[in-house]
């Protein structure tokens, strides 16, 4: 048994201590460092499902027209964030929201208290009329051994007054203003109600225990339209639904022609990487595009260990220069399309609260294919030659770090 104990402590030890390492390492260099300016795709409009879909690849336009959606609220706001930075464009938003408060409008806000820990606790004091829940750090309670509920709450959404939504993977900060490459939606027309709804069931959800059992429900109508074109996936780990890797495994093994796909971190299951192998294997364009260098060294390091399976069966990789690419959409044959939240990792497909919409129309797919194309552009393709003539630290670091994968 001290053998056996002794390997374990190996196995999972050394990569642990590695990622440690390397982690601390990567911040040191990154630091006072700067993205270099990148190509974008203006916000482009077009209808679909009864209303309309716009589509943002740079931060500053869209929190401009999300602060705009704020500003001119009559009713009611809901807003839900992973991450709210406490500087220049994270204030905005407060402002905004505070603002809306005073003029009667009903405020509710979601944030993750985890992923904030580094925002100054001033910054996270609202105005007494603002319905603020905060996901806690640790929101198991007592029941440290129940795993559903050690999801955190990774969503972005935006609705305001029944009129219009904002969803995607921009967190709201200065840095993923101009810094940051991202892709956001904003939806009006019925697909609107799904969007609230999403938001209520996760703040009835949560709302006993973390704001007291004396607070109400909230209670929205339902649409009485079903909108085919439009649908919204919501990973809810609490009642352990993860629909978001169905819905991406269906489009894949489904496409005939191509599919095109953009990731921050790309660390997903073996029936995962095999669906992408037999697309490719089959005749289908299959496009990975990922970060050069991400944020999250690790996971960069992690990833690549897929990369030598994925080239064999003919599947190109394009890896973003210059900046972070933080997009999480995908586009398949011309017709269907995803934009959300969740990352092609474990974390995000059977770990946290994440939101994906789900679009059928040749239209959203022309469109996203366009923005696909002009990120393209500002890539620079793995070849299968300078793969394998990387060399042996790095081979090695690879195969270390290999059973961390289930852990993210």
């Amino acid at each position: 048994m001290k053998l056996v104990r002794r390997l374990l402590a190996v196995f999972f030890g050394l990569p642990v201590l590695i990622a440690v390492g390397m982690s601390l390492v990567d911040a040191y260099r990154r630091r006072g460092k700067k993205a270099k300016p990148f190509p974008v795709t203006p916000p482009g409009t077009v209808p679909v499902g009864g209303g309309s879909l716009t589509t943002y690849t740079f931060g500053d336009d869209l929190f401009e027209d999300m602060l705009k959606a704020i500003e001119g609220a009559r009713k009611q706001i809901f807003f839900e964030t992973y991450i709210w930075k406490g500087d220049d464009v994270g204030q905005r938003f407060k402002t905004a929201l505070t603002d809306a408060v005073a003029r009667g409008v009903e405020v509710y806000c979601i944030y993750d208290t985890f992923a904030n820990l580094v925002v100054p606790p001033r910054f996270k004091r609202f105005p007494a009329g603002m319905k603020v829940l905060r996901y806690p750090v640790y929101p198991a309670g007592w029941r440290f051994f129940d795993l559903s509920r050690y999801g955190r709450d990774h969503r972005k959404i935006l609705v305001v007054d029944d009129e219009v939504g904002f969803v995607g993977g921009y967190n709201v900060g200065s840095a993923y203003a101009d810094e940051w490459r991202d892709t956001h939606v904003r939806i009006t027309g019925p697909a609107v109600w799904d969007l609230r709804r999403a938001f209520a069931d996760f703040w009835n959800l949560n709302r006993r225990r973390r704001l007291g059992a004396s607070h109400r429900p909230l209670l929205i109508e339902t649409t009485p339209v079903w909108e085919p074109k439009v649908r919204f996936h919501r990973n809810v780990p609490r009642l352990w639904m993860f629909p978001i890797r169905s819905m991406y495994l269906e489009a894949i093994n489904r496409a005939a022609k191509n599919i095109w796909l953009t990731q921050a971190y790309f660390l997903p299951d073996q029936d995962f990487v095999d669906a992408l192998k037999d697309a490719a294997r089959r005749g289908v364009d299959v496009r990975l595009l990922l970060p050069l260098k991400s944020n999250h060294v690790v996971a960069d390091w992690i990833s690549r260990g897929y990369f030598s399976q994925m080239l064999d069966a003919g599947v190109r990789i394009l890896r973003f220069r210059d900046a972070m690419v933080h997009a999480k959409t995908a586009t398949v044959d011309g017709t269907w399309s995803t934009v959300g939240t969740a990352n092609i990792d474990r974390l995000s497909l059977s770990g946290n609260y994440e939101i994906n919409l789900e679009v059928i129309d040749e239209a959203v797919a022309a469109q996203m294919e366009a923005i696909f194309e002009r990120d393209q552009s500002n890539c620079l393709e793995l070849t299968r030659a300078e793969w394998e003539a990387r060399d042996v630290h790095r081979k090695f670091t690879e195969l270390v770090l290999t059973p961390l994968r289930p852990l993210l």
